[in-house]
């Protein structure tokens, strides 16, 4: 049986924000009320100047539509995706957004009304993909590979993009080696050295649930799928690459089959948080799809992990902790992270022959941090910087938007370079960052911008290694846009990049 909650689904537009608690994050509600057009366009407005080494692709994915035949969708991670990009070449930017026609997107956009039941949005007669699963609306991420452009989704096949204009091609199943009932999540790694994807996918059975692993080489041809036994049946939106290993953060946030499938929950409805049962690092052999360790940890939850690298016989796994699961604050929308809890990025090092932690690391950042992101050089190896997002109002009941960009340095105990957005502007995306050739640590990182008051979107270009300045650059669109989850960015000319 719906609850009462879920029905609520079907009522009129939300925008107000609840009576308890303050309203942080003013004008967010413009944001989510927005479906944006397509469009595709040269940016003509640009204040400051872009560094001629940015040059090449930026993409980014996100959910970009909230109403659908009069149901207005609960959570974040409901919306159709949409990817935009913009184009860095011979002294233009071209930037263009398109949604991406997915089996989702197509089939409800042919009968005008919603078919199929959402992460956390249920509605009367809505239909499971196969009876057993969501019908992804592909809105997490997205990446050049091997020539092409995908974009995925949770649980399910990645879709090819035309790199340019953005049209969708059709899923991409690796060469037939996937189906459509294929556990594929939204977080593949590449490794810059082979050109290899992996990439994994969780079969949620409540008798023996089961990781699959899943490796490509540089040409996209599938190595191995390897089926690994979890000790439980839990929620895993991301992993971390080195050069020996692949390693997944195991959270006790479980997922409840049975009220998906028998009770016509949505997803977000069948999560139970049980940190009783503790959180685990399995690691896992790149070379042999093998567990190599699986390592106790406190109860804990890690939605997004940083980098992983070896030193010698030691495993160095950076995550980013939470006290605990962030999906709950992504709802009801557009009134987000009312009580968001805090976080801190963590380092571990891993003894995995011994199977055991050796030492943490912590940086002294508690403000909800999220969607970190490293120099795409240092992927699998040693590396001092990252950057992040931040929400300024963790602690305080109410509404609130990411309105930090942050720069952190393993070798510091805490985050000195942090930007703070003006009042009714916000923060989206995972920022990108964009090396400088000539420099091994220089650069700039790429980060979307909202102002709420005036209704208008830009993307704006920071110094990686002084984001505290504010923008060197701000590329202002001539129509507001959603925020994004995930981005990457394809220089010209370079590998398995476009």
């Amino acid at each position: 049986m719906r609850s009462t909650l879920q029905n609520r689904a079907l009522l009129q537009p939300r925008g107000v924000m609840p009576e308890s608690g303050e309203d942080f994050a003013p004008g967010i509600e413009r944001a989510f009320a927005l479906t944006p057009e397509e469009r595709s366009y040269s940016i003509d407005q640009i204040e400051g100047n872009v560094p001629s080494f940015v040059r090449g692709s930026y993409y980014l994915n996100g959910p970009a539509r909230f109403v659908r035949g009069g149901l207005h969708y609960r959570h974040w991670l409901d919306g159709d995706g949409m990817v935009c990009t913009l184009r860095f070449e011979d002294g233009r930017i071209e930037f263009a957004n398109r949604f991406i026609r997915s089996e989702k997107f197509a089939v409800e956009e042919q009968a005008g009304r919603p078919i199929f039941r959402t992460f956390g949005t249920t509605f009367p007669s809505d239909r499971l993909k196969g009876g057993i699963a969501l019908e992804s609306p592909v809105n997490v991420s997205v990446y050049p590979y091997n020539g092409s452009l995908l974009a995925f989704g949770e649980q399910g096949l990645p879709w090819e993009l035309d790199p340019i204009t953005l049209e969708t091609c059709g899923k991409f199943t690796f060469g037939g080696c996937l189906n459509d009932l294929s556990p594929f999540a939204a977080h593949p790694k590449f490794d810059p050295a082979t050109g290899e994807m992996f990439n994994f996918g969780v079969a949620f059975s409540p008798r023996q649930p089961t990781l699959n692993l899943y490796r490509f080489d540089h040409a996209g041809k599938q190595v191995y799928r390897k089926r690994l036994p979890l000790p439980f049946a839990c929620s895993v939106h991301d992993f971390g690459l080195s050069a020996r290993h692949a390693v997944f953060y195991l959270n006790p946030y479980l997922v409840n089959m049975e009220a998906l499938l028998r009770n016509g929950c949505s997803l977000m409805d069948a999560l139970d948080w049980e940190p009783e049962r503790r959180s685990w690092l399995l690691v896992i052999s790149r070379q042999t799809g093998e567990k190599a360790a699986l390592v106790p940890l406190a109860g804990q939850y890690c939605l997004h992990l940083v980098n992983c690298f070896e030193e010698g016989e030691n495993l160095t796994v950076d995550v980013v902790e939470l006290e605990r699961p962030i999906y709950d604050q992504y709802q009801e929308v557009p009134n987000l992270f009312t009580d968001v809890g805090e976080g801190q990025p963590v380092r571990l090092v891993l003894d995995v022959k011994g199977g055991q932690l050796i030492t943490s690391q912590r940086i002294d950042y508690k403000l909800a941090p999220d969607f970190p992101s490293t120099d795409p050089r240092r992927a699998t190896q040693p590396y001092r910087d990252f950057w992040m997002l931040g929400i300024s109002e963790t602690g305080r009941r109410g509404r609130k938007f990411f309105d930090q960009l942050v720069h952190a340095d393993w070798s510091t105990d805490g985050p000195h370079d942090v930007y703070q957005s003006p009042p009714m502007h916000y923060l989206g995306a995972e920022p990108i960052f964009i090396p400088n050739p000539r420099d091994q640590r220089a650069g700039v990182v790429i980060c979307q911008l909202f102002d709420a008051a005036s209704m208008a979107s830009a993307f704006a270009l920071f110094d990686a290694l002084a984001v505290v300045k504010g923008p060197i650059a701000t590329l202002r669109l001539k129509a507001p846009i959603h925020f994004g989850f995930h981005a990457s960015f394809s220089r010209l000319g370079q590998g398995r990049n476009l």
